[in-house]
């Protein structure tokens, strides 16, 4: 009987073959676990599908296995003070004397002492109240926001942060989000402290790892296997989808019909939201680049772009995640299959 599908295309959950970014991971926990952390915030950039709210989770889950951290997940599209402190006060109600006034947050964004205690409080002052009895007791926080975007709500929070480190209070930050969102996010002249913030930006998972992981799982000889890894180009999501449909139809359909889901998986999850942000240009590069290595010159030849034209639209899709220069004079996709499955938009 065979056994359950160890992969998954649930974005931000750990499947059960997961290839972890141990360097990313490590880092980010020695830094934040230090005496003296060079840095209480780090931003985890890449393109949709590669890979950065499991990343995010997985230091979570590292930091968690200190009792000495509480961690406090955010939603990017509620009010940000006002979810910190609502998670706060839930996350505390073990710690003796952390809420010793019995904070309840109300829905209005104000925190009403029971116990005897009836004055408001807003939730700045009991973000504080809480985190300053957490120190006291030696605990850290990690906030974490997944998918952050700019805005007031943003700002707001980022304020409010940078006050919270003034204080020396032991929190820290860790935000996930696509290129031009944390582009404007940095550039934000509100929200200085997070130009200075260190950034990972997510590169393609190693081949030979995936290689190994599908050997392993199918139980198939290196070449076919490598193969199978060469498809993904790397590309987190689309490891987990080609493993996910070869374990369930590797017995009853050929790799030709695999490769027709796959790519139906890929058009549905991921490259439809990606194409819809290009601009008509960018599409046109793409298309000309194709599905291989493509001489800078033959793109510009294809596009009628000079070469000083042609390099800000390949800075761009550099930024985004979407090509990369894998030699001099050369440009690649770095998504797989990416301009065939894209072809089916421009009918």
């Amino acid at each position: 009987m065979k056994k359950g599908n160890p992969f998954t295309l649930s974005f931000g959950k750990s499947p059960t073959e997961l290839i972890s970014r141990h360097e990313h991971i490590n880092e980010i926990v020695d830094v934040f676990q230090s005496d003296n952390p060079m840095s209480h915030a780090y931003l985890i950039e890449g393109i949709r599908g590669c890979g950065k709210t499991v990343l995010m989770t997985s230091i979570e889950k590292e930091l968690a296995k200190n009792e000495d951290w509480i961690v406090v997940d955010l939603n990017s599209t509620q009010d940000l003070l006002s979810d910190l402190a609502f998670r706060l006060v839930d996350a505390c109600k073990n710690f003796s004397d952390v809420l010793k006034n019995g904070f309840n947050v109300s829905i209005a964004g104000f925190g009403i002492g029971i116990n005897g205690d009836k004055a408001p409080q807003d939730n700045v002052s009991i973000i504080s109240e809480i985190i300053g009895n957490l120190s006291k007791k030696g605990k850290k926080v990690l906030i974490t926001i997944d998918e952050v975007m700019n805005g007031s709500n943003m700002r707001h929070f980022a304020s409010e942060f940078q006050i919270f480190l003034r204080k020396d209070f032991p929190v820290f930050l860790l935000m996930t989000g696509l290129y031009e969102n944390i582009y404007s996010i940095q550039n934000d002249p509100a929200l200085t402290f997070l130009l200075r913030t260190p950034k990972k930006r997510l590169e393609p998972l190693s081949i030979m790892q995936i290689s190994r992981v599908y050997g392993d799982v199918f139980g198939i000889g290196d070449e076919e296997a490598k193969k199978l890894a060469k498809t993904t180009k790397g590309y987190a999501f689309a490891f987990q989808a080609l493993g996910l449909l070869y374990y369930d139809n590797r017995d009853d359909l050929p790799l030709e019909k695999i490769i027709q889901k796959f790519d139906e998986l890929l058009d549905d999850f991921v490259y439809k939201k990606i194409w819809q942000g290009l601009s008509q240009q960018d599409k046109n590069v793409v298309f000309a680049i194709g599905e291989s290595k493509a001489k800078v010159s033959d793109v510009c030849s294809k596009v009628g772009m000079t070469s000083q034209v042609f390099s800000k639209y390949r800075q761009r899709l550099v930024n985004l995640g979407l090509a990369e220069s894998p030699l001099h004079g050369y440009i690649a996709l770095t998504l797989p299959r990416f301009s065939e499955i894209a072809k089916y938009y421009e009918l």
